[in-house]
């Protein structure tokens, strides 16, 4: 049941986005269109899955070789490097995500949500599995967001908005709308 809990958690309550505010930059610069959103998510979910992987097993080595410290150096250098191959692989079988995403895909580089999860594994004190279940729950919900804000987005920009509205401020009043509908979620876990 505690899985339950982790995930439900991960993707309503404690969502990146609209509860922690981490990932701000893709969710307004890729939620445009929806082709773009969900390759962003796709790429944040496996970047995310595996960059948590790999941190939690270099927090072991940093731990048994006493140099925490460079904890965070250590997580941004694989978060760098995943994002470098998952980069590669977009551009040779999805150039036109690859496109789409633009500049927006190396900047999973510098997400602080990518960071976050790695850093809050640590802090949570989180069993492999439970690593496991919230480092799939956070990209999960990070792209449920996203997505559900693109379409409305996509309608957006169809409605007859006015002029003072169109763009980023219409944009920025839907995601505070959105963070206010998912503060509901708040007492679900």
């Amino acid at each position: 049941m505690s899985y339950l809990y982790i995930i439900i958690g991960a993707i309503f309550v404690n969502n990146f986005i609209l509860a922690q505010f981490l990932g701000i930059c893709p969710f307004l610069g890729v939620s445009k269109k929806t082709d773009s959103a969900l390759g962003m998510g796709v790429a944040v979910i496996f970047v995310m899955g595996v960059a948590s992987i790999i941190t939690y097993a270099v927090n072991l080595l940093l731990i048994k070789w006493n140099v925490e410290y460079i904890q965070t150096i250590a997580f941004i250098l694989v978060i760098a490097a995943l994002v470098q191959l998952v980069e590669i692989v977009i551009k040779r079988f999805s150039p036109g995500l690859y496109n789409a995403l633009g500049v927006y895909l190396p900047l999973i580089t510098t997400n602080c949500a990518v960071l976050g999860v790695a850093l809050d594994n640590i802090k949570q004190g989180f069993t492999f599995p439970e690593m496991l279940v919230y480092s799939l729950g956070i990209p999960i919900g990070f792209t449920l967001v996203l997505y559900i804000f693109s379409t409305i987005r996509e309608r957006l920009d169809a409605a007859d908005t006015p002029i003072s509205f169109k763009g980023n401020p219409i944009a920025l009043i839907v995601a505070a709308l959105m963070a206010l509908a998912f503060s509901g979620f708040a007492g679900l876990v």
